[in-house]
This record gives structure tokens, C-alpha cells and sequence, in this order.
């Protein structure tokens, strides 16, 4: 059986049609932010809502296969933070569309544009899950802070606004994900089961 052949931009392009307005247009804004101050932060906005979706897309994911004796825990914090990006996903897009820009939206081309990669399928351990999390966490909290300098610089005090709102999110949620990667809670837990699975069962006989 042969394989479908994939589908290239340009046979897209035939099938859709052209855009009546192409992503590259930019319209001017009804606030009056500069020009300047538009195609600085337009690009950076875009890679910020990038990134949250490569992180959603991911929480979900952990959401979805997380196992183990703090399965409902997990279960219900992944699904807060994927919610909470959700929501912010929303408002930095938003914001690109105030200031004139059009979103990328699609999701191999958000891909791309991503700071955060997202994590190879399949199932990982409950504590490669968080780390894989907690990175991402930091890899935006970074990015949101460079742009945010940037809307400082041009007097966008609005989308500074909004980058400020994000950030204390995620510095919040990476606070939350530290604390679930405890040593005292998870690691120890898991080393404890570990090392018992390892005791002969001749050993727990005599332990008895």
C-alpha cells in the first residue's frame, strides 16, 4: 500500500486560496503605538504565544498519562496550568491583533517559532515530566522579560501590562513544579519503592 503524498504550502495555497489579508500586513493600530515600537514587539508577542502553545500542548499531555499513588494531584495541576495558559494564550494574541499583527496559528508554523520543544513521545517518569515542565517555565519567564524590557523601551505600556501578567504566572507555576520535585516528597518516595523491589525476597523472609 503506498503512502499518502504530503501535502507541500503550495498545494495549500492552491486548495484555500489567497488570504484577503496575508499574515506579513500590518494594519495600523487604534492606540497609537508607533511604528517602531509595533515591528519591535509584534515578532517577539508572536513567539511568546508560540511558546505557551508548545506548553500547553505539553501539560496536556502530562495531564493525560501522569500514573502513580499522586495520580489525582497531578491529574487536576496539570490541567490548572494548561487552563491558565489557555487563557493567556488568548490575551497575548489579542494584544497582536490590537497592535495590528495577525497571530501565527497554525500549529506546525507555531511550532517552529517555539522557544520551548516539545517533548518526544511517549511516556516519561512523573519527575522527568515536572523537569520537562519546569524548563519550559523558565524558557518563557526569560523570553517574557526580554520583551517586556522591549515594550518599556518603546512606552507600550499596555503590552508590558500584559507581559507582566503572564510572567508572574509562570514564575508562579515553576514555584509550584520546585516544590512538587521536593526531596522529601516524590524522589524519596520513589527511591523507597525502588530500593524495596531490590530487597531478595529472601531478605523481606528474614526481615518477617
Amino acid at each position: 500500500m503506498q503512502g499518502s503524498t504530503p501535502v507541500t504550502p503550495e498545494d495549500r495555497q492552491n486548495e484555500y486560496g489567497e488570504p484577503w489579508r496575508p499574515q506579513q500586513m500590518i494594519e495600523e493600530n487604534p492606540v497609537e503605538i508607533s511604528d517602531e515600537a509595533v515591528e519591535a514587539l509584534l515578532p517577539k508577542l508572536d513567539e511568546i504565544q508560540s511558546t505557551m502553545w508548545s506548553m500547553y500542548h505539553q501539560y496536556h499531555k502530562h495531564h493525560w498519562l501522569v500514573e502513580g499513588p499522586q495520580f489525582r494531584d497531578l491529574h487536576l495541576f496539570f490541567e490548572e496550568h494548561y487552563t491558565e495558559l489557555h487563557k493567556y494564550i488568548d490575551r497575548i494574541a489579542e494584544r497582536i491583533t490590537a497592535l495590528g499583527g495577525i497571530p501565527t496559528c497554525a500549529p506546525t508554523n507555531q511550532s517552529a517559532l517555539s522557544h520551548v520543544t516539545h517533548e518526544p513521545e511517549g511516556t516519561y517518569r512523573l519527575r522527568d515530566m515536572l523537569k520537562h515542565d519546569l524548563r519550559a517555565e523558565a524558557t518563557l519567564s526569560s523570553l517574557v522579560r526580554d520583551t517586556i524590557d522591549v515594550a518599556l523601551e518603546h512606552g507600550d505600556h499596555g503590552t508590558k501590562r500584559q507581559l507582566e501578567k503572564v510572567l508572574t504566572k509562570a514564575e508562579d507555576r515553576a514555584h509550584h513544579i520546585d516544590h512538587f520535585l521536593g526531596e522529601d516528597s516524590l524522589e524519596l518516595s520513589l527511591d523507597a519503592e525502588v530500593s524495596t523491589e531490590e530487597v531478595p525476597a529472601e531478605a523481606k523472609t528474614a526481615h518477617a
